[in-house]
């Protein structure tokens, strides 16, 4: 239930007699009036609404750059995926043709009296066997492309013009295994939390003031007199000044509890921004703790690959010379196969969470000069062009 109080202070023109009874006095007077109205909100209200806006805009302008640097982490992973399914392919080419060469080798002892069917026959059917994991590889790298066309906003049979090897990927020089927990402060999902938190903040002031007196000064001032000839005389001059205050006396708590739930609010919002900081910690350690882990499992693949190859050389040369059956040189061109893909799994593995690290701190979009151009699809022609901001021009 409201309760309003006013007061008022007037100033009447001197000039002014009282009408007359005779009709020609009681004409219309002319009058020039300026009414102005200022009505005063509690302490702080319109001030702590406008911040919590603000701090939602902001918290939707991190989102916006959250995905954004999703989009780009998943075009940088597809980018990486796509390198190593072509090191696959290569590595299983190259092991195609050795295999090819040595069924070459075989079939020539075999017209010789060097080596039994059997050792061809065991020859072309591990050729055969190497030759089958090929086109699982280029189905996986075609529908790689596919996606890459997908996430740049192409269709697939426009496909995307740069090609992606591991040659051409480099790794930066150092990576830190470890980092200060300031570094997550700048992550988009961690801005987009405080933002919330300082939104939620702001709804508690709103709500404080919506508690308060509300006040409305007006006043009316200007010129009256009977004639227009002599209206603009200092003499005919008047003002009035009033004042109201509204307060709410009886609402059956409801400004009480609508205070409680904002509080309330913030303190679901203070608990996600925790909650937020944490994962986004988690994430970093996770992504630097994987890093670790790859440089070592690729240390290892790599000598995993030059063990391999040196027994598949070597028992290809006593295959050749006939000092040792095939079967102990099938068993080293697997081992070997397996160690090409082991270490293109593991330094595609390496520049993947490498580009996930990045992702972790944030992308370093406060890094970029202004935000990423927003585009809109003509659905009817399947065109997108850039939207221009008018205010910005």
């Amino acid at each position: 239930m409201p309760s309003r109080a006013s007061s008022s202070l007037s100033r009447r023109p001197t000039s002014i007699r009282p009408a007359s009874k005779h009709p020609e006095s009681l004409r219309p007077s002319s009058t020039r009036l300026k009414t102005p109205s200022i009505s005063t909100p509690p302490r702080g209200q319109n001030r702590r609404a406008v911040e919590s806006l603000q701090a939602q805009a902001d918290s939707e302008r991190f989102q916006v750059e959250a995905a954004y640097l999703a989009l780009t982490a998943n075009v940088a992973v597809a980018a990486i995926t796509e390198a190593a399914l072509r090191g696959q392919i290569d590595a299983t080419n190259e092991l195609i043709n050795l295999n090819r060469k040595m069924l070459d080798i075989l079939r020539k002892q075999l017209d010789t009296g060097y080596a039994n069917r059997s050792d061809v026959a065991a020859q072309e059917a591990q050729l055969a066997q190497v030759e089958a994991t090929l086109p699982p590889l280029r189905k996986a790298l075609a529908f790689q492309r596919d996606l890459l066309a997908a996430l740049s906003g192409s269709f697939p049979s426009e496909g995307p013009r740069e090609t992606f090897r591991l040659a051409d990927l480099q790794l930066p020089l150092d990576l830190p295994l470890s980092l200060p927990l300031q570094l997550v402060e700048q992550r988009p999902d961690v801005r987009a939390a405080e933002e919330l938190l300082h939104s939620a903040s702001a709804q508690i002031g709103v709500a404080t003031a919506n508690m308060l007196p509300n006040f409305t000064i007006s006043a009316n001032g200007g010129y009256i007199n009977s004639a227009l000839a002599g209206l603009i005389n200092p003499a005919n001059a008047f003002w009035l000044l009033a004042g109201n205050a509204t307060q709410t006396l009886f609402d059956g708590g409801t400004l009480l509890h609508q205070r409680r739930a904002a509080a309330a609010a913030y303190d679901q919002a203070a608990w996600g921004y925790k909650a937020t900081v944490i994962g986004a910690a988690q994430n970093v350690a996770d992504v630097l703790r994987a890093l670790q882990n790859d440089a070592d499992a690729l240390r290892a693949a790599r000598a995993f690959e030059r063990a391999a190859k040196i027994s598949f050389d070597l028992a290809r040369q006593q295959v050749e010379t006939g000092n040792a059956n095939v079967i102990f040189l099938l068993t080293a061109q697997g081992t070997y196969l397996q160690a090409l893909i082991q270490v293109v799994q593991a330094r595609a593995a390496r520049l993947a969470d490498t580009a996930a690290l990045f992702q972790a701190l944030g992308g370093g979009w406060w890094n970029r000069i202004e935000p990423p151009k927003e585009k809109v699809l003509n659905v009817g022609t399947g065109e997108s062009f850039t939207l221009v901001d008018p205010n910005s021009l």
